[in-house]
């Protein structure tokens, strides 16, 4: 069983920068993939960005240049480090973690961006 847990979500004002964590509760080397998706009030949840267990990252284009994924094994954590925040990042944050085919989703974590 694999159980994501999120968190490091926050307040911020537009141009500020928030590190999520994504803790989970198996060894990551499992894990085939994990990724982090958003969603924003009355819009369906989207990809933000994801890493594989080889280290092959991909990025929402919205996000390409500002946001950086990363996973540390020693910790069982990925991570998503958010810069140059914008308005439209605001939403709930949910981590994804893909396992022998079967897929786990942590309860979410919510960012606000101010202008």
């Amino acid at each position: 069983q694999v159980q994501p847990v999120e968190s490091g979500g926050g307040l911020v004002q537009t141009g500020g920068s928030l590190r999520l964590s994504c803790a989970v509760s198996a060894s990551i080397f499992s894990i085939y993939y994990m990724g982090w998706y958003r969603q924003a009030p009355g819009k369906q949840r989207e990809l933000v960005a994801g890493i594989t267990s080889g280290g092959i990252t991909d990025y929402a284009d919205s996000v390409k240049g500002r946001f950086t994924i990363s996973r540390d094994s020693a910790k069982n954590t990925a991570y998503l480090q958010m810069n140059s925040l914008k308005p439209e990042d605001t939403g709930v944050y949910y981590c994804n973690a893909v396992k022998n085919r079967a897929t786990y989703w942590g309860q979410g974590t919510q960012v606000t961006v101010s202008s």
